[in-house]
């Protein structure tokens, strides 16, 4: 099925949204940490996610973009960028 702006409306989009925060907490050892966005919420995200640089370049305050992606388990972040 496609709608009048020619997308499948059958298909699922992978991220939802494009969100801004700061990295709240990160745990280096466990290759994880979380994300406050800008409207208070908690983002969990692993090192995997990490798209720009590598995950030991990050700091906990930095400011970051990412993906918001679905999970069973509650927010996850995805393709996270350091902004500049």
């Amino acid at each position: 099925m496609v709608c009048t702006s020619g997308r499948s409306v059958d298909r699922p989009r992978r991220y939802v949204d494009v969100a801004n925060g700061t990295i709240k907490r990160l745990v280096r050892d466990r290759g994880f940490g979380f994300i406050r966005d800008d409207g208070g919420q908690e983002w969990f995200f692993h090192r995997s996610s990490v798209k720009s640089g590598a995950f030991e370049e990050l700091n906990e305050g930095q400011r970051v973009s990412f993906d918001e992606e679905p999970s069973a388990k509650g927010p996850r972040a995805g393709n996270i960028r350091a902004e500049a």
